[in-house]
């Protein structure tokens, strides 16, 4: 394992290809060193003892200790514990910690593409093994690239005018394959290490070229990331750890990239493209269930916050409503619990999460996002968007009025109260805020995702037999037992 400064030395180091504002711009650029900072954080979370080690894993391939970011889950107490790393450094950032998607995505190729060499006989496993190795013993800092741009919504990959609206393979070469395409809504791309593509979806029998899957290093030749970073506002008077975090997202463009073969996990395998792309997005959704828990704990606890400032602490309406957030809260964490509870072993020997009960936590989060800001703005009142301007604050004229006129309790201090309300403002009335309202909603899949999840895998036939049997119709199957069968799309 490494420290966060030598992570941050081998950014350094990085070629640039990180295009921004319509520049060529340093990874260092100061719009992006939030972000750097946060994945550094996962680093030294690693070794810090108030995390107890959390952080840690044993390779099943080495048998080295190893970051857990860098994990093939081999077993339920994996999974727990990979929950209960993304909640407590996520309760420590004051948001999401992006580190997830690189884990994510090579756990659902770890079993793609071992079941691509028993079906087609190739060689993917030993070449995602030997990578892993690799990823294990540098500490590797991931992020997945999975979502294409897919043009026309209706049209499928071999439809479009425009193949390269699908990532594709153009050319397979003795030593390796050259790709095409673009992937959308890329974040952490401008600090990780690699870049790990999978497909997006499902693939037809002649939809080939667009079942590939391969991991290069992020400043490969031919690859271009196109970027968007988002920063909390800076308070040069009042600093504080939620503003000192930060998040980009690139559109990244593979144009004519070599890849060569021991990098490649999967060419052609309709099949495995497809499972690939499930597995990668129930991953991410229990991964969901730490992070969004930890969201919505941050959202609770700020608005308790401004009801105690505020003085109406004791309120029942307050109590209920925090009542309210809480059960949210603990439902995200239990459908992780429980999903790692109810995980079933692929043959590769990695380990998979219950589908259901990752897609119910992960809707569960995306629809109560919202009614998680409108308690906040409800109880912290109009001061949270009207603050005024930091400086006033420390304004030899205007500061003594500030400072009278902004009391609530008298017991709280003027400059808690005025620190409270400005963490209130930048959750929700500042740029980054309205940033993280659409991502809390649609990261890791937007609600209606995880409904045709949830319908697609929860055997409906056997709920209805339930009430046949309660209602005394007669019916062929036993419904004895909460489970007629292990309950997994796998």
């Amino acid at each position: 394992m490494i420290s966060s400064s030598e992570y941050k030395e081998r950014m350094a180091k990085l070629k640039s290809n990180v295009y921004q504002g319509g520049n060529l711009v340093d990874r260092f650029d100061p719009s992006i060193t939030g972000g750097i900072d946060v994945i550094a954080a996962t680093y030294d979370f690693a070794s810090d003892p108030e995390f107890a080690g959390v952080g840690v894993a044993t390779s099943h391939l080495t048998g080295e200790k190893i970051n857990r970011f860098c994990h093939i889950h081999q077993n339920m107490a994996d999974l727990l514990a990979k929950q209960k790393m993304t909640r407590l450094y996520c309760q420590e950032i004051g948001g999401c910690i992006q580190r997830c998607m690189g884990t994510d995505a090579l756990n659902a190729l770890s079993i793609a593409s071992f079941e691509a060499d028993a079906q087609h006989g190739t060689s993917y496993y030993k070449h995602f093994t030997e990578f892993m190795k690799k990823v294990q013993k540098e500490d590797l800092a991931l992020v997945c690239a999975q979502t294409d741009v897919k043009g026309n919504r209706a049209w499928r990959p071999a439809k479009q005018k425009d193949p390269d609206l699908y990532l594709r393979v153009v050319e397979k070469r003795p030593d390796g394959i050259i790709v095409n395409g673009a992937k959308a809504h890329n974040s952490c791309s401008a600090y990780a290490d690699e870049i790990v593509v999978l497909p997006t979806r499902n693939m037809a029998a002649d939809e080939t070229d667009w079942a590939v899957a391969f991991s290069v290093p992020a400043d490969t030749e031919g690859v271009y990331l196109i970027n968007g970073a988002f920063n909390p506002p800076k308070h040069p008077r009042l600093s504080s750890p939620y503003c000192r975090q930060g998040e980009s997202h690139s559109l990244t463009v593979f144009d004519h990239v070599f890849v060569p073969w021991e990098r490649v996990f999967l060419c052609g395998e309709a099949e495995q493209a497809g499972k690939a792309a499930l597995l990668f997005a129930l991953y991410h959704r229990h991964s969901y269930t730490g992070c969004k828990a930890a969201v919505s704990e941050i959202f609770t606890g700020a608005t308790a916050l401004a009801a105690e400032y505020n003085g109406i602490a004791n309120a029942q309406h307050v109590r209920h409503k925090l009542a309210d957030m809480i059960q949210v809260v603990d439902l995200i964490y239990a459908s992780g619990i429980a999903a790692a509870m109810h995980s079933v072993q692929a043959a590769s020997g990695t380990c998979i999460p219950d589908s259901n009960y990752c897609n119910a936590g992960r809707m569960l989060a995306g629809e109560a996002i919202y009614g998680e800001y409108e308690a906040l703005a409800a109880i912290a009142g109009g001061l949270a968007a009207t603050l005024p301007h930091e400086e006033d604050f420390f304004n030899e004229k205007t500061r003594p009025y500030l400072e009278k006129y902004i009391m609530r309790v008298p017991e709280i201090p003027a400059e808690n109260q005025h620190r409270a309300f400005r963490l209130f403002q930048d959750m929700m009335s500042s740029a980054w805020g309205g940033h993280k309202l659409i991502d809390a909603l649609h990261g890791g899949g937007s609600p209606v995702i995880e409904k045709v999840a949830i319908y697609r895998d929860h055997n409906i036939e056997h709920s209805k037999n339930i009430a046949k049997r309660l209602a005394g119709i007669k019916i062929e199957d036993s419904t004895k037992g909460i489970f007629r069968e292990k309950r997994s799309w796998y």
